[in-house]
């Protein structure tokens, strides 16, 4: 395929986090960031070249984008199918469209891992009231029951412990979902997979992360696993992303279990909220190597500098007062990175700490002691 070389154009669909951070990596080589968004004040707008202030299945919208781009990729996978089909009849889109069906339904995603071997927690699709029994014959109880498309950071899911709670979380939830079995895990872990244009793939050393009520709170590098462990990681989320056929960035979210296997739990075609301490502990953030990868560059060198530790800043923080920034610039390797949302509510995400150190335990408390002196 043909480069994308700078100077050209990147659209991004989304302008949240992932957006601002993606244009923060591809201005400074050249490229030049159109992001369509309905918010014409989302974070990326005050770092991006223009943003295109429209739904994502507005048709004119996403024509224009289209026309100005050279290509387009995203921070947002959940666009209507009739807007993906209008982008790839015109630009190229990266990860592609059928990339997309199938990571943002659970179903089709858990039946395409089984259907290249890749093992789950064990889960059947719900899609009327009457699936539900033989789901719970098939997964048992308790069980997780999530909607299908749309759901992130704990929303859209809870667990199950009777029939009866599953038929009430059906009917509330009011779509297509899939009940998961719990898994007996040790701990979780991402993996992150850059794909080029090219073909030629890279994938950074496992993050471990750690979640409090269904969000991401810490993530550590490198994951404390075994070093085969680890191999067994990295070769099959690369199986994965060449199955999927992706082109940029592929998250693939695992649980290590009690007995040392590895179980894939969803996958992101896009950058990811635990690969955000790359910026400063990697040579080549994820940013920046998901703009190599659909611009089909050479991929960058991503072994890690230190270990390293990102804490989570939800808008919990700002309920009382403004945080207390100074104390956190006061400790030393400290580094903030705030999202420029307007308002700051509970549970949403709005910035990050990361921390470099000589080991993870060192990295991830000094990080918790940054995020601690903001309330300070």
């Amino acid at each position: 395929m043909s480069l994308i070389l700078p100077g050209s154009s990147i659209g991004i669909l989304g302008g949240g986090q992932l957006a601002r951070m993606l244009s923060l990596a591809a201005t400074p080589m050249g490229y030049k960031v159109i992001v369509l968004d309905p918010d014409p004040n989302c974070p990326a707008a005050s770092v991006c070249d223009e943003v295109i202030a429209a739904k994502f299945d507005d048709v004119i919208a996403l024509e224009k984008l289209a026309s100005l781009c050279d290509v387009v990729t995203l921070e947002f996978e959940n666009v209507p199918a009739s807007g993906l089909a209008i982008l790839e009849a015109k630009v190229p889109l990266r990860p592609s469209a059928k990339v997309l069906e199938i990571a943002r339904n659970r179903i089709l995603e858990k039946q395409f891992l089984n259907d290249i071997g890749v093992e789950t927690a064990p889960w059947a699709a719900v899609r009327v009231m009457d699936d539900l029994e033989p789901a719970i014959g098939l997964v048992g109880l308790p069980a997780i029951l999530k909607i299908a498309t749309m759901g992130y950071d704990g929303k859209g899911q809870t667990k199950v412990t009777t029939l009866e709670e599953a038929q009430a979380a059906f009917s509330r939830f009011g779509m297509d979902c899939v009940l998961e079995g719990l898994v007996a895990f040790n701990l979780e872990i991402s993996v992150i997979v850059a794909r080029s244009s090219r073909g030629e793939v890279r994938a950074f050393v496992p993050f471990e992360n750690a979640h409090a009520n269904g969000i991401l709170d810490v993530t550590t590098i490198p994951a404390n696993i075994a070093e085969p462990l680890t191999r067994v990681a990295e070769k099959m989320a690369l199986e994965i992303a060449a199955k999927l056929e992706v082109i940029g960035l592929l998250t693939i979210e695992m649980f290590v279990t009690k007995d040392a296997s590895v179980l894939v739990n969803e996958l992101a075609p896009r950058p990811h909220n635990s690969g955000h301490l790359t910026i400063e502990a990697c040579p080549t953030s994820q940013f920046e190597q998901a703009i190599r990868a659909v611009c089909g560059l050479k991929l960058g060198n991503i072994t890690p500098h230190n270990s390293g530790a990102m804490v989570n800043l939800l808008g919990d923080l700002w309920q009382n007062a403004v945080p207390n920034w100074n104390a956190a610039f006061e400790l030393p390797n400290t580094h903030l990175h705030l999202y420029g949302k307007l308002e700051a509510r509970a549970g949403r995400k709005m910035g990050h700490i990361t921390v470099l150190g000589e080991s993870v335990q060192e990295a991830r408390d000094a990080a918790l002691k940054a995020r601690e002196a903001l309330n300070s």
